[in-house]
């Protein structure tokens, strides 16, 4: 397969659910900046692969300048061809493991889970065993949707592996379908608590400021205006404490770390997130204080309006008796 792209279409690549190593994929590009360095023009264009994986390609002889092998420091001219060939990944498998579940409504259609802090959604690189796929695999056997894969059967959506709360899964493909078009157009709400760093002075507001790959560090999004995707989230202030403030979120688009990026960009970091804030110094947190707390959805199938909402966990109690203890 051969994707051609040039300097600005090539960033709609950046879909959160994109992942660029897919079978016999040959990405061409024609250098229309000169003056980069080879290694450094390629991370801006395939914001989905590290640094490092564009300096393995280039040593594997994967990546070519006008036909010829490049190498990562050459100086790039415009007009220049570049052909990226990006191998096959190697296939995963997801396997049932008996991990309790907490489930808050089930029927032939839907799951609703209320997933703890620290458990992965899906397995990935690293993240092989014991994610909430593993789980669902146990439990539902093969009664979960199969659109996205053998690695996310019935994840219509996700949260983070160190945020907490509730998922809709869907258990055939009819119910994947329905669920997902309904996160298209805005039909599903999801609401979140958080804790962040400092004192936010408005009680409300939206932030409306588009998220994608940062172009340096793989595993961080950012604000971008130029190459980004649409990303909104509405706020609301619950309580101010000395130091901190604990926060409503209402997310109007999914895109990936979203609430975290935003709130970072607004110059208050999740407390705990140590990937765009600091970690918290006086409690240890399990890393970002944020908790999906209350889904609403349309049934796919009876069209029944359903609202769901996760109790506050314990790991939440105690940083918000810890903010309140130090109010005194």
């Amino acid at each position: 397969m051969i994707k051609r792209n040039d300097q600005v279409a090539e960033h709609e690549m950046q879909d959160e659910e994109t992942n660029l190593e897919t079978p016999e994929t040959l990405f061409v590009f024609t250098v229309q900046i000169p003056g980069d360095r080879l290694d450094v023009h390629l991370v801006s264009l395939m914001p989905d692969l590290s640094r490092s994986r564009i300096s393995q390609l280039v040593d594997e002889m994967r990546v070519l300048v006008d036909g010829k092998p490049g190498k990562s420091g050459m100086k790039l001219k415009a007009g220049q061809r570049l052909e990226v060939s990006v191998p096959a990944a190697t296939p995963m498998e997801a396997n049932p493991q008996d991990i309790p579940l907490i489930i808050l409504y089930e029927d032939d259609d839907i799951l609703v889970v209320d997933k703890p802090k620290g458990m992965v959604v899906h397995p990935a690189p690293g993240n092989q065993d014991g994610t909430l796929v593993n789980a669902l695999l146990f439990h539902c056997g093969d009664r979960l949707s199969d659109i996205n894969g053998v690695i996310r059967p019935g994840i219509v959506h996700r949260i983070d592996k160190d945020t907490s709360g509730l998922l809709v899964v869907a258990k055939n493909n009819h119910a994947h379908q329905s669920l997902s078009e309904a996160l298209r157009v805005h039909g599903i709400s999801r609401i979140y608590q958080a804790v962040v760093d400092g004192v936010v002075k408005t009680d409300e507001g939206i932030v409306d400021a588009p998220i994608g790959r940062h172009a340096k560090e793989r595993k961080k999004m950012g604000i971008n205006r130029r190459n980004g995707r649409n990303a909104v989230t509405r706020y609301r202030v619950l309580r101010r404490y000395r130091a901190h403030t604990l926060m409503e979120f209402e997310l109007e688009t999914g895109r990936t770390h979203q609430i975290r990026v935003h709130m970072a960009y607004l110059g208050h970091p999740i407390t705990g997130d140590t990937v765009y804030g600091t970690q918290c110094r006086w409690m240890d947190t399990g890393g970002q204080a944020l908790h999906a707390r209350k889904l609403q959805l349309c049934h796919p199938t009876t069209g029944e309006s359903m609202v769901f909402e996760s109790e506050e966990p314990a790991w939440m109690r105690e940083l918000v008796e810890g903010l309140e203890q130090r109010e005194r």
